[in-house]
């Protein structure tokens, strides 16, 4: 039976056209409106209590601004009893004052609900918030780095060049996600964001292993052929791997609740962002560096002798 052959490369100036406005689109919304920070990043106090019966989170959003909470969100989370209470700093409080911060919510909210249970209460200072934002982009940034290397070592630079492309597209296309819709972006964000490039990556390093054992075995045929051919080969393991991974994804966003909505949710963009990259931005990259055979195959041993092959 013959295998299905996609012309990949065919479309590749489409596909620079399409990357070339999601990464408009994303920059410019990360520059004009930047990220919904969450407490994590921001500070502020997060509150989850528990209700006799189901109420409408907008009601109780609306007597928390009467009460003097201001620019608070809340959400059902588990069941439509549960309440999770996202309220940032007020800056007309004391230190003292943002540490009670959330025993002064939940006292508010049991004046208004006397059945309501308290589940936990926690604070996030400025500084926590500060000094988390700073590890964050740093671990992204090293984790680019380190992934340049790696390629470098064992493929070539054209690879190198391509893979760091490819992930910082993905970063930045699931970024700029979060900031146009304003989702909130925090630590289990933060934590799928890596996720997305180890997937990526590892997508991305599978379709390269075959795009080079392809230039090595060609004795003939234009760069965009082989790679095409490469990319055909592997279509297969990068369907099956990315539907499965998908479905699992999925299930998390539908019934993991609003808690892990945001890392269920930053993953599954990042994984069909991926897949797109590996096939479209990463080998896209290896035709603009104009790679060749040559700079894929294997250097011979030297042989000790005389310049005429022979032995003294």
């Amino acid at each position: 039976m013959k295998t299905l052959q996609v012309d990949f490369m065919g479309k590749r100036l489409i596909a620079m056209v399409f990357s070339a406005v999601l990464l408009t689109v994303s920059l410019g919304s990360l520059f004009f409106q930047g990220l919904n920070l969450g407490l994590d990043f921001t500070g502020g106090s997060l509150v989850e209590v528990k209700l006799a019966s189901k109420v409408d989170p907008q009601v109780v959003r609306g007597y928390l601004v009467e009460s003097g909470f201001a620019n608070g969100t809340v959400q059902t989370f588990g069941s439509d009893e549960d309440l999770l209470i996202r309220v940032p700093p007020q800056q007309e409080l004391g230190i003292a004052g943002q540490a009670s911060l959330g025993d002064d919510i939940f006292t508010a909210l049991a004046a208004q609900y006397p059945d309501i249970v308290l589940q936990q209460s926690n604070y996030v200072g400025p500084a926590v918030g500060d000094e988390l934002a700073q590890d964050g982009g740093l671990a992204l940034l090293t984790a680019l780095l380190v992934v340049m290397l790696y390629i470098l070592f064992r493929f070539t630079k054209q690879f190198s060049v391509g893979a760091v492309v490819a992930l910082a597209h993905d970063v930045i296309i699931v970024l700029g996600c979060f900031s146009l819709f304003r989702w909130t972006f925090d630590l289990t964000v933060l934590a799928a964001l890596l996720a997305v490039i180890g997937y990526s990556l590892n997508d991305t390093i599978v379709v390269s292993d075959r795009i080079r054992e392809n230039f090595r075995r060609a004795r003939r045929g234009a760069p965009v052929e082989i790679i095409n051919e490469a990319l055909n080969q592997t279509l297969g393991r990068t369907l099956v791997t990315s539907l499965t991974t998908l479905f699992v994804l999925l299930a998390l966003l539908l019934a993991g609740g609003e808690v892990i909505s945001g890392f269920a949710t930053a993953l599954s963009i990042g994984v069909v962002i991926g897949t797109y990259s590996s096939i479209y931005v990463a080998a896209n990259v290896l035709l603009i560096m104009n790679i060749t055979r040559e700079d894929l195959l294997v250097p011979e041993p030297k042989q000790d002798g005389n310049e005429d092959g022979s032995y003294p």
